[in-house]
């Protein structure tokens, strides 16, 4: 029998760290554990990680933490990477492949002989038929494999239950993310498993973010402690933020910029891609587009002007007259919700009285210009707040731009770990640690950044920048935002 009272468990397993924390029955964190994690890049485009190390290490932070606390353990949840990919044995779970991360790019190939299918499989998986996702990675392990033996595919978080509890499952907000996933049925789809030939009897079953697993084996100190909530990593930050917001949008910065909400339009036609955040039991359907450069925009500058990215940010300061330089970073393409790879990277709006200050200023506002035009192409209440974290989300200069462009309120996460934590609210609310008034009623700092701007001064920026992205598009001019694409 559960209790209870006691302790939740959670695990945020990253592309870099493993990282662990432990909550009491008040939501606060009482100790956290951390261990890194390698990854390898054998070729070009190839990113590989070890499972075995993965799992060790998940191991190693929950028995560290275990032996840390004096009293009970509820239950465990987990936080995961999305879309990387493994194989095992399925009668005992020795691993027999690498993860193929999701950075991985070594199907660029498959991915292009497949586009005959793109509209078919964007609209059965709400995804984009792109080597990021786990299909093409799980049909390149299973043509180097050996089959010779029962083989089970997974994600990490199928991987982590198999080597935590000897389950065979997956969850479904992570299962989503593979496109072999019917998002509208929330089953493996027969089609999607025939155009990417994938064996249906290689993958685990598809179970819901709140699924009691059997007790963890082996483990000291967590010995008859069940897994009570699968997160994906994202889809475990937004469920932090507060499980009973809908419609909501986070946006998380970092290196790149992803924007996950619910609530938005059905269109499955639009430029956000669609996917499950979690099932608790219910499916709640998400949109999500992925921006793909933010900070590394500043540290693009920064290295350029021979600079810190801290010391570009704190020099950042607008223009004294209209105006201004714009910066459009399409180093590798522009992300949502555009989706051309043929653009480049430009500055225009140059004078003589251009300087570094001005410089650094363009390339914090294309940061929050960005998340705008996805915000804009999700067709959100005008009302409804941003709510935000990540590593940028910690300049506050960045935040106000945001509430002034965005004209919302921009509610900023001052909780570390934000993914554990939010791993670790589902598994007390599945374990019965705490109910859910109660869950709502848990402790999430936040700081709020409302608009300064006019909407008359923002909505001329935001045309200005469009006119930019024009020119980075090698388009004529055109003032309209995504949604009128």
């Amino acid at each position: 029998m559960i209790p209870s009272t006691g302790h939740v468990l959670a695990v945020d397993q990253g592309t870099s760290s493993t990282k662990a924390i432990a909550l009491d029955a008040q939501g606060r964190v009482v100790a956290r554990e951390s261990v890194p994690v390698a990854q390898r890049y054998p070729r070009p485009g190839w990113v590989e990680q070890d499972p075995v190390e993965i799992a060790d290490g998940v191991r190693t932070v929950l028995a560290r933490l275990a032996a840390r606390l004096p009293g009970p353990v509820a239950g465990v949840g987990l936080s995961t990477q999305r879309e990387s990919v493994t194989l095992w044995e399925t009668a005992g779970h020795t691993a027999v492949a690498p993860l193929l991360s999701w950075q991985d790019r070594r199907t660029a190939g498959a991915a292009a002989t497949l586009a005959r299918y793109a509209d078919e499989v964007r609209s059965v998986t709400g995804l984009p038929l792109d080597p990021m996702f786990s299909a093409l990675k799980l049909r390149w392990l299973l043509d180097a494999a050996d089959r010779s033996r029962p083989l089970t595919a997974g994600t990490v978080d199928a991987w982590l239950l198999a080597q935590l509890t000897g389950a065979r499952r997956v969850e479904l907000g992570n299962a989503s993310r593979t496109q072999l996933l019917d998002i509208e049925s929330a089953a493996w789809s027969g089609r999607m498993l025939e155009i990417f030939g994938i064996p249906a009897e290689v993958l685990p079953e598809v179970v819901v973010s709140t699924a009691h697993s059997d007790p963890i084996r082996q483990l000291p100190g967590l010995e008859g402690v069940p897994v009570t909530a699968v997160l994906a990593d994202s889809h475990a930050s937004l469920f932090a933020h507060g499980p009973g917001r809908s419609p909501a949008v986070k946006v998380t910065y970092g290196t790149g910029s992803s924007v996950i909400g619910t609530g938005a339009g059905e269109d499955r036609s639009g430029p956000l891609v669609r996917t499950i955040a979690w099932a608790a039991p219910d499916p709640l359907h998400a949109f999500e587009g992925n921006i793909l450069s933010s900070g590394s925009t500043l540290t693009w500058l920064a290295r350029l002007l021979n600079l810190t990215p801290a010391d570009l940010a704190a020099r950042a300061r607008p223009s004294a007259e209209p105006g201004g330089p714009d910066l459009v970073p399409a180093f590798a393409g522009l992300g949502a919700p555009w989706w051309d790879p043929a653009a480049t990277g430009t500055i225009s709006g140059l004078t003589l009285d251009t300087d570094v200050a001005q410089l650094a200023w363009a390339a914090l506002e294309s940061i929050a210009l960005q998340v705008e035009d996805v915000l804009r192409a999700a067709a959100l209440p005008t009302d409804l707040p941003i709510l935000a974290d990540g590593g940028g989300a910690a300049n506050p200069r960045l935040m106000q731009l945001q509430a002034d462009l965005s004209q919302r309120t921009v509610w900023r996460s001052d909780t570390a770990e934000l993914s554990a934590v939010g791993a670790a609210h589902l598994a007390g609310l599945s374990a019965g640690v705490w109910d859910d008034e109660q869950l709502l009623r848990l402790p999430r700092p936040h700081t709020p950044f409302h608009p300064k701007r006019s909407a008359e001064a923002a909505a001329a920026r935001i045309a200005r920048w469009h006119d930019a992205l024009a020119r980075a598009r090698l388009r004529p001019p055109d003032r309209h935002g995504p949604e009128e694409q």
